[in-house]
């Protein structure tokens, strides 16, 4: 947690680049919330087709069940929403954090040189990354939408491991900018997570919750660069990554 103070530290004494760190916040901000309305408006609509089976209950069943279910799809939603907003952001504002990363970098005695590849390359990748997230995102989404519908588990145990799980995605991509100009690739950078476990969630869960605050990932996005670009530098980079493609556990998260 303590990089995150850290990354509001180094933004605080330097509002300028705080203020300049919110432009691609503030748009991706704009299309998300656009989206996460669209969905609160349809929501019923929606629990009602996933939950067909209801049709036949008593009033009181058939409501409890489908507010139920909306409860946990807009939940889903919005989890989606947070897990993603990140690698959005970043995607959008990759040249905005970039040099932000490179500002941190520099205020601790330099930052390593930019890697020996077309922009075109890495724009790709930047995709490629995002889309991943995505796809995983999605896939985490569904499981939390079908557990958050079971009582009590659903409204306790779930949302925690939900925390969990998008804290730790959440500190790979904020690390990226970080590790990628050291060379380290997405596959090399989550073999990293996984050895940093504790230290990784630490920070990880601590944005989330920051994010959850309302207008909170928009205004902490730049602090969060700035702690994740500590982190890497200070705890992540000075350790060799177990390259040993050991997905037949992990997967390459």
């Amino acid at each position: 947690m303590t990089y995150l103070f850290r990354g509001f530290g180094w933004v605080a004494r330097r509002p300028g680049q705080w203020l300049f760190g919110l432009i691609p916040a503030v748009i991706v901000l704009a299309l998300y919330t656009a989206l996460l309305v669209g969905l609160a408006v349809q929501v019923d609509d929606l629990a009602g087709w996933l939950t067909p089976f209801a049709d036949d209950w008593s009033d009181g069943a058939r409501r409890v069940v489908r507010t139920v279910a909306s409860v946990a799809l807009f939940g889903a939603g919005a989890f989606l929403a947070l897990l993603t907003f990140t690698a959005a952001t970043l995607l959008v504002g990759e040249p905005f954090y970039e040099k932000l990363a490179e500002r941190v970098e520099d205020s601790q005695g330099g930052a390593p040189p930019e890697p020996d590849e077309s922009l075109m390359t890495q724009i790709a990748r930047a995709v490629r990354d995002a889309l991943i997230l995505g796809a995983v995102a999605v896939c985490f989404a569904v499981a939390f939408f079908a557990f958050g519908l079971l009582p009590v588990l659903g409204q306790t145990v779930v949302p925690a491991v939900a925390a969990c799980v998008s804290g730790y995605l959440l500190a790979g991509e904020l690390t990226s900018i970080a590790l990628e100009r050291r060379g380290v690739r997405r596959r090399e950078r989550f073999a990293l997570l996984r050895q940093n476990r504790p230290l990784v969630l630490g920070f990880g869960v601590a944005t989330v919750l920051t994010f959850l605050i309302p207008l909170g990932a928009v205004l902490a996005m730049p602090a969060a660069v700035a702690g994740g670009t500590l982190l890497a530098r200070e705890r992540l980079a000075e350790k060799p990554a177990n390259t040993g493609r050991d997905k037949s556990v992990h997967g390459e998260y």
